[in-house]
């Protein structure tokens, strides 16, 4: 089992599959506009998030520092700029291009920095007690950058009131944008989640539904715990994907893009030296996707190797236990614990590595803006505020390479996932047919019936036989001669490659198998109790099934004072596996269920195997109620079952070798007779010779 496990795991698809994607897409189909919404709430905090660097440099150059420049020219450099000293003009900054300042600089032209205020007014009457430091000009009262140093805070800070004003404005406007941020995010977060979560109710349905409707030959094959996790474990791998990627890889190529735009409107030759870094970001980019790639699948591989070990060793800690085998099993799962480390580390060591790289990339950007960034703005050719700007963008910038790592993992996780659940989705359902049963009469025949579970390796071969309807026949044989399967074809769990299964002159094939099945009924030899009371499992659910039906069919097996005396009667809950109740008392549940659903037809695999003399007396009893007026097949090893069969049917390595009554059957001195003489005689052979 481990092996093919394993081989499975290693199989498994792409990295990026589209057959997948666009299958799993349509699950997210229903929920496009949740997904829509979350959409533009995504370019919503994208707009705010570029737009937030942006009010900072709008604080820096705007108000922080000084906006008027004297230039030194022979004419006004632009419109607006006024003359300062013979040969200079004031002028704005705002008002010079980028060339133009640029040309400017290289020329030595631009010269210092100055405060202009007004020529009236509280700000006018407070320049003139500084004459040292304020000229008056025709834009107002101006005074250069070095000679405000000279001038106390407080009248400094009131020389500046309307840049005080407009610096209040951005940070309430900054502030804004942060609680709006939230708000969209909360949004976009509960959007997402919300669609993942039905995505992830309906997914779950969907393969829980599927696996209801799959015949039992694919069951057979496939271990428990890897159908569960299909259900479960696969499901929310895929639902992670909805959540964390889908909207998300979109919102980063939005920033991206977002990012790139403002940074070319501020200064295209510092982005494309900054751009020179994202060549090796994608040479790092494939190295990790292969490297992820092949520690994922190996960690994979290792951690099915853990589970199949631990359910194995759950399920036969008795055996371990009582054959002393703890310090193996302990020695086993430590290698293959050992080995997990080893595959989880690798993997660990991968995404270790990728996200450093891309903040160490990171810095050494951020340090190449300040070199070549700080000198621009040194020379007056860059300034502050975009330097300030350019370094939360370059942040913004490397933040969705650095998300590439877990999404890449998520993606990953979630195609293994999806090869698995569709695996299972794209199973057959099991086949039925049309033609309902109105009142199954119980005639059962097997017209040369032949059966394989695995290719021609045959467990029946030729078997015919008919059961008439309120006959009672009992199957025996050695172990393995294909007892139990002649009872799964006659449920239709199973389909013969040859011959015919009829049910009352019908082929099975072209019976509806759900309507058969309800008109039927099948006491097992292991009982399976569902968690829930006593009542819901006699009565199995079933609407049509009244609850005082419940309390009559355990009367009628003779169980009703077993379950009175438990500590809430019927109500009392069974918990796991029905642990509750002794096995004799799970049997006789088990009958009480099969009388509740009153069949025309009733099936029992060894209904006392597994039972003492003293209970299985007070079972026998309960059968021959329930059979009474019954067609009736039972697999049977004790004497008392088959006494009271009308006929026996001999099975010994897949053929029908004897039939007929015990007594007959007996004095042919065949093969049912050397069974009884091994199995039968401590339970008084004698009585039937």
């Amino acid at each position: 089992m481990n092996g093919h496990h394993d081989h499975e795991e290693e199989q498994l698809g792409k990295a990026l599959d589209f057959r997948l994607l666009r299958r799993m897409v349509r699950f997210a189909r229903p929920y496009r506009l949740l997904f829509a919404a979350a959409l533009l709430l995504a370019g919503g905090i994208t707009v705010i998030e570029l737009a937030m660097p942006y009010i900072v440099k709008m604080a820096v150059d705007s108000v922080l520092v000084l906006p008027w420049l004297e230039v030194q020219a022979d004419a006004p450099p632009v419109a607006g700029a006024v003359p300062y000293d013979p040969g200079t003009f004031l002028v704005l900054g705002r008002h010079l291009s980028e060339p133009l300042r640029q040309a400017l600089e290289e020329e030595g032209r631009v010269r210092r920095r100055f405060l202009v205020v007004s020529s009236a007014g509280a700000e006018a009457e407070l320049a003139r007690r500084y004459p040292e430091a304020f000229r008056l000009t025709p834009v107002g009262y101006a005074a250069p950058e070095e000679a405000l140093r000279e001038i106390p805070a407080a009248d400094l800070l009131r020389l500046r009131l309307s840049a005080v004003q407009m610096l209040g404005v951005l940070t309430l406007a900054y502030i804004g944008f942060l609680v709006l941020r939230f708000l969209l995010t909360y949004g976009q977060v509960y959007t997402l989640q919300y669609a993942g979560q039905r995505i992830l109710y309906d997914m779950r349905r969907a393969v829980f539904g599927h696996l209801l409707r799959l015949p039992m030959s694919y069951l057979d094959r496939q271990p428990v715990g890897r159908l569960v996790t299909r259900a479960t474990n696969d499901v929310a791998a895929i639902n992670e994907m909805f959540t964390q990627v889908l909207v998300r890889l979109l919102q980063d190529l939005l920033m991206v893009a977002g990012v790139l735009g403002i940074m070319f409107h501020l200064n295209v030759r510092l982005t494309l030296i900054l751009l020179a870094f994202t060549p090796f970001i994608l040479v790092l980019a494939f190295w990790f996707r292969e490297r992820a790639r092949e520690a994922y699948s190996a960690a994979r591989r290792v951690l099915a190797r853990i589970n199949a070990y631990i359910a194995e060793s759950l399920s036969g800690m008795g055996i371990i236990q009582l054959f002393r085998q703890e310090e193996r099993s302990r020695k086993s799962f430590a290698e293959i614990n050992q080995s997990f480390f080893r595959a989880q580390m690798r993997s660990i060591t991968v995404y270790g590595v990728f996200g450093p790289v891309i903040s160490v990339m990171q810095n050494l950007a951020l340090a190449l803006l300040i070199w070549y960034g700080g000198r621009g703005v040194l020379s007056g050719a860059f300034t502050l505020g975009a330097l300030v700007a350019f370094t939360s963008y370059i942040r913004m910038l490397f933040q969705p390479m650095v998300n590439l790592s877990e999404q890449y993992n998520i993606l990953q996780a979630a195609m293994v996932a999806a090869e698995r659940i569709f695996g299972i989705l794209d199973e057959p359902a099991e086949p039925t047919g049309a033609q309902s049963v109105p009142a199954v009469r119980g005639e059962i025949e097997f017209d040369h019936v032949w059966f394989a579970y695995n290719d021609e390796d045959w467990v029946l071969k030729d078997v015919s036989f008919k059961v008439a309807p309120g006959e009672r026949v009992a199957i025996v044989g050695p172990t393995g001669s294909g007892k139990t399967t002649i009872i799964g074809l006659t449920l239709g769990f199973y389909r013969p490659q040859l011959g015919t299964v009829r049910v009352d002159g019908v082929d099975l094939r072209e019976v509806d198998l759900r309507d058969y099945r309800r008109k039927l009924a099948l006491v097992p030899q292991e009982v399976f109790l569902f968690s829930g009371d006593v009542a819901e499992n006699i009565r199995m659910w079933d609407g049509v099934v009244p609850a005082e039906a419940a309390e009559r069919a355990a009367k009628a097996v003779g169980v009703h004072d077993h379950l009175v005396q438990l500590p809430e009667g019927y109500r009392t809950q069974v918990k796991e596996r029905g642990v509750r109740l002794s096995v004799g008392e799970r049997q006789l549940l088990s009958l009480a269920r099969a009388v509740a659903a009153d069949p025309k037809f009733i099936v029992l695999d060894e209904a006392t195997a597994n039972i003492d003399s003293q209970t299985e007396a007070q079972v026998q009893e309960a059968l021959e109620r329930v059979m009474a007026g019954r067609t009736s097949i039972a697999i049977a090893h004790r004497l008392s079952t088959i006494r009271n069969a009308d006929r026996v049917l001999v099975i010994h390595e897949g053929k029908l070798v004897e039939e007929g009554t015990v007594e007959e059957l007996l004095a042919r001195k065949g093969l049912f007779w050397a069974l009884w003489q091994l199995q039968f005689a401590e339970d008084g052979g004698s009585s039937g010779s």
